[in-house]
């Protein structure tokens, strides 16, 4: 059993920053990333970053958001700057391990204009 912790969502104006930060039990070999979700549409990935550190993100977040994680802590981070109210979603930590998906609460960010 995995357990995933976010924290860090909370409201902000377009063009300010917020940091979100995931808590897990146990990473393993896997990526972890985070997904979002918009009231009405399906979750799409935001990033995710290898066990190597190797990274993917969603095409609408490439060159403003940045994953990072310290495997010491256990904890996977996303720094969004610039923030546009198009990223208004419930953001939600992700871990896959023997073939189970694993998910956080989730945590909402809004952005207003």
């Amino acid at each position: 059993q995995v357990q995933l912790v976010e924290s860090g969502g909370g409201l902000v104006q377009a063009g300010e920053s917020l940091r979100l930060s995931c808590a897990a039990s146990t990473f393993g070999i896997n990526p972890i990333g985070w997904y979002r979700q918009a009231p009405g549409k399906q979750r799409d990935l935001v990033a995710t970053i290898s066990s190597g550190g190797s990274t993917v993100y969603g095409d609408s977040v490439k060159g403003r958001f940045t994953i990072s994680k310290d495997n010491a802590k256990k904890t996977v981070s996303l720094q969004m700057n610039s923030l546009k109210p198009e990223d208004t979603a419930v953001y939600y930590c992700h871990l896959k391990r023997f073939g189970v998906d694993y998910w956080g609460q989730g945590t909402q960010v809004t952005v207003f204009s």
